[in-house]
């Protein structure tokens, strides 16, 4: 394992102030995330460098040593920083938080700029950004996965339905005839032999709609597969072709007939969103903020 030097200052940051609470704030992290890079410095060295009293952090001789030997250089690396970074000058809060990639361009990405804080994004998997959640790598998440942590809290704010929709050129009136007269099996031939698009990353949506409706894993490969939803939408946008997506992300395009609506599915799939957080977290004021946003772009 390699030593992270964010270890290092975070470990000479509890030596100043004397404890978690004190460092989180100088350092604008979460007070798990300080806990995190002190026990990974710790597992690291093999040595214990606090010993943990009531309401402060006493260095050990370990840790008093490793804080005269790290004074100088870290001390540098601060002021070089400061230096030539303009954003360390700024004092202003950073939060970091994880969801997908067409989450954030869809709700988040027109209001970066506006922001009066720091912001940090990280994409993957649901299930780790709940762990990094936890130990305090992130600070929010927007997910529709709950998660089982005690430390964890879930709001609701939107839904999101997975649907069937085309390009505003495809023709459907076919399909129509079909599912009205509940003919599901020729409704699946016909839609087999359409040009379909996908995502590497999301297939899932494809298998699960398929597999509701038609009883069936999917048997055909999309002809196209890009790099994200948003790409979907804007390779069908008034042109011919299919996919399955959550709606929010193509209502706008809906709105102007650049795609359409096909088939909601004779089982509906429809997803809850959900805020993850810390039960307790000093970006309070930062994450409402980001929430708002989302809440003005989704509906409930």
């Amino acid at each position: 394992m390699i030593a992270n030097l964010e270890w290092f200052r975070t470990f000479k940051a509890i030596y100043e102030t004397g404890s978690l609470t004190a460092a989180a704030q100088a350092l604008y992290i979460s007070q798990p995330g300080v806990s995190l890079h002190l026990n990974s410095l710790e597992a690291h060295t093999g040595y214990k460098l606090f010993d943990r009293a009531a309401r402060k952090m006493v260095p050990t001789e370990r840790g008093k040593v490793m804080y005269n030997f790290i004074l100088e250089p870290i001390s540098k690396l601060e002021a070089a920083e400061q230096q030539f970074h303009k954003s360390s000058r700024t004092g202003r809060a950073t939060i970091s938080i994880g969801m997908c990639f067409e989450t954030f361009q869809f709700t988040l990405e027109p209001h970066i700029a506006t922001l009066p804080f720091n912001v940090i994004i990280k994409f993957g998997e649901y299930t780790e950004m709940q762990h990094d959640l936890d130990k305090g790598l992130l600070d929010l998440i927007i997910t529709p996965q709950k998660g089982t942590q005690t430390n964890l809290t879930y709001q609701p704010f939107s839904k999101e339905r997975i649907v069937l929709i085309g390009g505003a050129r495809s023709q459907t009136a076919e399909l129509d005839a079909l599912l009205n007269q509940k003919k599901f099996g020729e409704a699946e031939v016909w839609l087999k032999q359409q040009v379909w698009y996908s995502t590497a990353a999301d297939m899932d949506h494809l298998r699960r709609f398929w597999h509701l409706n038609f009883n069936r894993h999917p048997d055909f490969k999309p002809n196209y597969i890009v790099p994200n939803i948003c790409s979907i939408v804007r390779c069908l946008s008034d042109r011919e072709g299919f996919s399955i997506i959550p709606d929010f992300l193509c209502r706008d395009e809906m709105d102007r007939g650049l795609v359409k609506l096909v088939w909601e599915g004779t089982n509906v799939i429809e997803n809850t969103l959900y805020f993850g957080t810390r039960k307790k977290t000093i970006y309070s004021e930062e994450i409402a903020r980001i929430q708002q946003i989302f809440e003005k772009n989704t509906v409930i």
